[in-house]
C-alpha cells in the first residue's frame, strides 16, 4: 500500500484517498494509524462434518479411490450426514496431486504394422429420418498414411473388401494388422482358451501375406493411431460431406485423403504422411493380381423368394432357381455382377436410382406354371396314406358301457 502513504503525504484527505484507490475509509484509517503493515488475524477454523472421517478418506485416496460417489456410500455407512459437495471440495485438491499415468509411445518400422477399425457415423437422410453409415479407417503406423471408406455394414465380407481396396491405395501390404475384438475378426474363445479368429479373415490374411494381431480387451490406446484418425475423420471430413450415393461419398473420401489427410504435416512425425508413404511403400508386401482377389471384393446377399437381390437400394434379378439362396454381389462403376461361388449367374448395368428393378434374360425360364406347378408342389409335400380300419358304432358304444361298470 505504498501508494496510500504517498497520497497521504501529498495532503490528500482520507475520503479522497479511499475514492481514488477504491477502498473503504476505515481501511485507509487503519493503515495510517498502524506503525507497520496491518497483519490479518488468524481465523478460527470451522468445524466440518467431514472431520471425523478424514483418516478414512485419506487412506482410500492413498489406495487410488477418487470416486466421490463411492466414497460417499462408504461414509454414509459410517454415519456421515454431510453433503457430497463437502466431500468433493476435500477430494479435489488431493486428486490434482495424483501422479499422471504415463503411456510409452510404441513406434514401428516402415511396413511393419497397420491399425484398423470401424466407427459409426449417424446422419439425417433426405426423408428426414435418422440413418447410419460405417466408416472403415486404416492407418499405416510408420508413415501415418490413412485410407477411409464408407460402407453400409461392418461385417466380415465388407471388412475383407475394404482391406483389398486399402492395400491397393497404399501400394502394398503391411506385415501385420492390428484389430480390436470385433466379431468380423474374432468369433469367440477357441478350444485352447484363446481367441478364435474368423476363418474367412484368416484366409484373407494368408492370401495377402499379413498377420492378424488383436488388441488387449478394453485397452483402446493399444491402437491409438487409428482411434485418433477416426476422430480426425469425424471432425474434419464428415461435417463437410454432401453426397448423392455411396459411390459419390467414397469418391469424396478418397479425394480428402489425397488432398487433406495425407498432405497435412502430422503432429507427431513432423512430416507429411504422403511423403513418408513413398519411403514405406518399398517395405510393403506385394499385392496379388486383382483377378485372384475377386472373391474378396464381393458382398454376400440373400436372394428373395421372387428372384431378386437387393443391393444399394435397387433390385437385381437372377434365375428363379437361385431364389432364397445366398449369393455374392460384385459391384463396379457401371456394372453389377452376381456370383455363386465361382459361377457368375447374372450381370446387370448399375441401377440409376433407388427402388429400380432390373430383370435378367430368361429369369423365369423353366418355372412350372398352372397345373404342372400344382402337381409338382403336391408331389413335394405328399405324405403316405395310411389305411384305417372302419368299425360299426355299436363297437364303440359297447366299449364305453364296459368302462362304466
Amino acid at each position: 500500500m505504498r501508494e496510500l502513504y504517498e497520497l497521504h503525504g501529498r495532503g490528500w484527505s482520507v475520503r479522497r484517498i479511499a475514492r481514488d484507490l477504491g477502498i473503504s475509509r476505515n481501511t485507509v484509517r487503519r493503515y495510517l494509524r498502524s506503525p507497520g503493515l496491518p497483519k490479518e488475524k488468524p481465523r478460527k477454523r470451522r468445524v466440518s462434518k467431514l472431520d471425523p472421517y478424514v483418516a478414512h478418506i485419506d487412506r482410500r485416496l492413498g489406495e487410488g479411490l477418487y470416486n466421490c460417489e463411492v466414497l460417499l456410500r462408504e461414509l454414509r455407512a459410517r454415519g456421515y450426514d454431510g453433503s457430497v459437495a463437502t466431500l468433493r471440495r476435500y477430494v479435489k485438491p488431493r486428486r490434482l496431486r495424483r501422479q499422471p499415468q504415463a503411456t510409452s509411445r510404441f513406434e514401428t518400422e516402415p511396413g511393419e504394422q497397420a491399425q484398423v477399425d470401424f466407427a459409426s457415423m449417424p446422419y439425417i437422410g433426405r426423408d428426414g429420418r435418422r440413418a447410419r453409415l460405417w466408416v472403415f479407417v486404416i492407418v499405416l503406423s510408420w508413415s501415418r498414411s490413412m485410407y477411409v471408406e464408407f460402407v453400409r455394414r461392418c461385417d466380415t465380407a465388407t471388412l475383407m473388401r475394404c482391406h483389398v481396396n486399402a492395400f491397393e491405395y497404399f501400394g502394398g501390404v503391411p506385415r501385420r494388422c492390428l484389430y480390436d475384438n470385433t466379431r468380423a475378426v474374432v468369433l469367440g474363445p477357441d478350444a485352447a482358451g484363446g481367441r478364435g479368429l474368423n476363418p474367412r479373415m484368416l484366409d484373407l490374411s494368408r492370401r495377402l501375406g499379413f498377420e492378424i494381431k488383436l488388441c488387449r480387451p478394453y485397452r483402446p490406446q493399444t491402437k491409438g493411431k487409428v482411434e485418433r484418425s477416426i476422430e480426425y475423420v469425424r471432425n474434419n471430413l464428415w461435417p463437410t460431406l454432401r453426397f448423392t450415393d455411396d459411390a459419390d461419398l467414397n469418391r469424396q473420401s478418397i479425394a480428402w485423403c489425397d488432398s487433406v489427410a495425407n498432405l497435412r504435416v502430422h503432429g507427431t512425425t513432423g512430416q507429411r504422411p504422403a511423403d513418408r508413404l513413398k519411403v514405406e511403400r518399398a517395405e510393403l508386401g506385394r499385392l496379388p493380381e486383382r483377378t485372384s482377389l475377386a472373391p474378396y471384393l464381393r458382398e454376400e446377399r440373400r436372394v428373395s423368394r421372387d428372384g431378386y437381390v437387393n443391393w444399394d437400394g435397387a433390385y437385381y434379378g437372377v434365375p428363379w432357381v437361385w431364389a432364397t439362396r445366398t449369393v455374392q454381389v460384385a459391384a463396379m462403376e457401371t456394372m453389377v455382377e452376381i456370383w455363386s461361388g465361382g459361377e457368375r449367374i447374372a450381370m446387370h448395368p448399375r441401377a440409376i436410382g433407388r427402388g429400380q428393378r432390373l430383370n435378367v434374360p430368361g429369369q423365369w425360364k423353366g418355372l412350372p406354371t398352372g397345373e404342372a406347378r400344382r402337381r409338382r408342389e403336391s408331389m413335394a409335400f405328399q405324405v403316405a396314406a395310411v389305411e384305417v380300419e372302419r368299425r360299426p358304432l355299436q363297437v364303440y358304444e359297447s366299449v364305453a358301457m364296459g368302462g362304466q361298470r
